[in-house]
C-alpha cells in the first residue's frame, strides 16, 4: 500500500509512528517518575523535565508533524516562530496569573 500526497509519502507499515509514540511514552514517564518518585532538588527535577520537554517536542516535530519532509520548507520557520511565541505567551500568563493568585489568597 503506497499513498502520495503533496506533502507526506508512506509506504507500508507506519513504524515511524510506533517509534514516535514509544519514544514519547518514555520521555513522559521519565518525568512522572522523575516528579513523583524522586527526592531530588526541585531546581534539578525542573531542569530535567523541561530538557525531557524539549525532547519530547522534537520527537513531535520528527516523528508526527514529518517536519522533515516537506517539500516547500520556507512555510516551517514563521510556523515555527509563531509556535514558540504562543507556548511562551502561556507559559509566561499562567506564571504570571498563578503569582498573583498567590498574593490574593
Amino acid at each position: 500500500m503506497e499513498t502520495n500526497h503533496k506533502f507526506h509519502q508512506e509506504t507500508g507499515f507506519p513504524w515511524k509512528h510506533i517509534w514516535g509514540l514509544i519514544a514519547s511514552l518514555v520521555l513522559t514517564a521519565i518525568a512522572f517518575w522523575l516528579a513523583l518518585a524522586t527526592h531530588q532538588p526541585p531546581a534539578l527535577v525542573i531542569t530535567v523535565i523541561v530538557i525531557l520537554g524539549v525532547g519530547q517536542l522534537l520527537v513531535q516535530l520528527y516523528m508526527f508533524m514529518h517536519f522533515t519532509e516537506s517539500d516547500d520548507k520556507a512555510w516551517q520557520v514563521p510556523t515555527i516562530y509563531f509556535a514558540i511565541f504562543i507556548a511562551f505567551t502561556v507559559v509566561a500568563g499562567s506564571i504570571w496569573i498563578m503569582s498573583f493568585k498567590a498574593l490574593v489568597a
